[in-house]
């Protein structure tokens, strides 16, 4: 969005986009002038009840006053209202606004492990939300009428409105003490209950590993620490929130006590009427209301403004994306020049000036020993490594240029660590996208699963549970490689695809990439099995993150098994090393 206002130049993304709906705020602000004007009917009632009616005794002038008072307090409400409504919507259309942008942001974030908890940031616009349509706004609206109450409560008498204002002062240095005070012990139990879900989480996804390694009593004691830490840090902090809330109460009682013996001292000397002291008390109380209110309000106001930070800094580190077209049918030509992959903490590459070319309708086995940088070259290849050096093409194109969410459909990837998602067998292999039947099927079909998927409980529309944890480890494998080839991408990235597999679904794996091959699909398959190897035509083999050998299958496999002498970029071969099962 470009700046409307020589005041929003080269202010941030969140600024530009809260300011878009200062229109809401202007008006919210309208009618906060009205309502604070209006608070001005107690005390001015007061003062005509005591000063003019009960000295007059006329009932007709108290029926009179009584409606117009009545009248004014209903108008008081309704815009109150009106406010609360104009923020609502305000405060969310800056969320709808947000929303889609902050999740991009988030998940940007999330690929990168040193840009901080992206997860955080959508719980991040949420507290930002809920804080717009909170008391604290209200207050922040409120709080510059409170020298005005007071100027106020000065005209009635120079020693009430240097009472108030004293009163004021002390309020705002408690609520700034109580704020220093309060900081470190409730981090703390954040902290303490943060480690201790971690565990009990840890607990829950590994429950049949601790049972099987009789693990509990020694993770029981664990969390009955964290949960003894917790405990002792939430004790320390609900002890200090009541000390500070006997003192913010003392102050509150002493200030409409002492406000009011003020006024009774004033018209005992003759200074004031009775109507006036009891208008001054009710006064003093509004003009410092605000103050009580951003007192209550403070963490919230805190938590708020921090939540404000993060989001500004996500923003600011993951810029909207200025998306390249993707063609509707890409052709799958894979580009890698001088290509470094870095990870943060070690100074050495884990890729190190990878050079590597694959053409459409070839399938390549990616093979080496654990470590060598397989899994590495994949995600690069797919373009979700966070620190790559060098360039990587698709169809001559860099690989961050393209609109993932279009150029996703286009790309089939099998990670070593395979997610389902809470959603039924179709919904995982579509991608969570609107099923097409027929694609599914053949999906499906192609990885030798559809069988399988017909004899469970309800088919295509079996539930398969958080993270898949109903299924077995292999059928999850096999539904992860069919959402891989879901919709015949035309570039499909496998890693380890073979690992949780029986002879049936390797036989089965044999076949689709041998399909894929046929019809036209770019395919990279790392493996340490050498059941790919078959399929393969071409064979890169891998060590110490650089490319050893690159050529025909059966060249490479016999320069491995001769131990050919290694090309000059690349290290000396270790001995032991075996090209089929990839281990030295």
């Amino acid at each position: 969005m470009k700046p409307s206002s020589p005041f929003l130049a080269g202010r941030s993304e969140l600024v530009r986009a809260l300011a878009a709906h200062r229109d809401a705020l202007v008006r919210v602000g309208l009618v906060s002038l009205l309502v604070n004007l209006l608070m001005l009917t107690p005390t001015l009632y007061m003062l005509q009840v005591y000063d003019r009616v009960v000295v007059s005794r006329n009932e007709l002038t108290l029926l009179a006053v009584s409606l117009i008072a009545l009248l004014l307090f209903a108008v008081i409400a309704g815009a109150e209202a009106l406010r609360s409504r104009l923020l609502v919507k305000a405060s969310a259309a800056i969320e709808a606004r947000l929303g889609l942008r902050v999740f991009g942001a988030a998940f940007e974030a999330s690929l990168n492990p040193l840009s901080g908890d992206g997860a955080r940031a959508l719980g991040d616009l949420t507290t930002l939300r809920q804080f717009l349509t909170g008391q604290a706004v209200f207050a922040f609206f409120d709080a510059p009428w409170t020298p005005i109450y007071i100027l106020v409560l000065y005209l009635l008498h120079p020693a009430l409105g240097a009472a108030a204002l004293l009163f004021g002062i002390l309020q705002t240095v408690l609520a700034a003490w109580s704020h220093r005070q309060s900081v470190a012990p409730a981090q703390q139990a954040a902290d303490a209950a943060q480690r201790e879900q971690a565990l009990v989480g840890g607990i829950s996804r590994n429950a049949e590993a601790v049972e099987a390694m009789g693990m509990a009593p020694a993770l029981h004691q664990r969390w009955a620490g964290l949960r003894r830490e917790r405990r002792d840090s939430a004790g320390a902090q609900q002890e200090l929130g009541q000390r500070l809330g006997a003192v913010s109460k003392f102050t509150r009682q002493a200030q409409q006590s002492l406000i009011l013996g003020l006024g009774a001292l004033l018209v005992i000397d003759g200074q004031l009427t009775a109507g006036a002291m009891i208008a001054a008390n009710v006064l003093t109380t509004r003009a410092l209301a605000p103050i009580d209110t951003l007192v209550g309000s403070w963490r919230v106001a805190i938590a708020a403004r921090e939540a404000f930070g993060r989001l500004e800094r996500l923003l600011e580190g993951f810029p909207p994306r200025e998306a390249h077209p993707v063609p509707a049918e890409p052709a799958g030509f894979v580009t890698l020049r001088q290509v470094s992959a870095m990870v943060p903490g070690r100074e050495a590459p884990v890729l190190d000036y990878i050079d590597l070319k694959l053409e459409p309708g070839t399938v390549t086995a990616l093979i080496g020993p654990s470590g060598s940088g397989k899994s590495t070259l994949a995600r690069v290849i797919m373009g979700v490594w966070p620190d790559v050096r060098g360039e990587v093409l698709l169809d001559g194109e860099p690989l961050e240029n393209f609109d993932r969410a279009r150029l996703g459909p286009q790309l089939g990837y099998l990670p070593q660590d395979i997610e389902l998602f809470e959603g039924s067998v179709a919904d995982n292999i579509a991608r969570f996208g609107q099923p097409d039947p027929n694609k599914v099927i053949v999906a499906a079909q192609a990885c030798g699963l559809h069988e399988a998927i017909l004899r469970l409980p309800r088919g295509y529309d079996t539930p398969v549970g958080e993270a898949g944890h109903l299924l077995s480890a292999g059928m999850r494998q096999r539904i992860g490689l069919a959402r891989a080839v879901y919709g015949k991408p035309a570039l499909v990235v496998l890693d380890e695809p073979n690992a949780n597999l029986d002879e049936a679904g390797e036989l089965a794996l044999s076949r689709l990439l041998h399909h894929l091959g046929e019809i036209g699909s770019t395919v990279l398959v790392a493996s340490h099995r050498p059941g790919v190897l078959g399929v393969a035509g071409r064979v890169v083999a891998m060590q110490a993150g650089r490319v050893r050998f690159d050529g025909p299958r059966d060249e490479v496999l016999v320069a491995l098994r001769s131990r050919a002498p290694a090309p000059d970029t690349a290290p000396p071969q270790p001995p032991g090393f075996d090209p089929l099962t990839a281990h030295p």
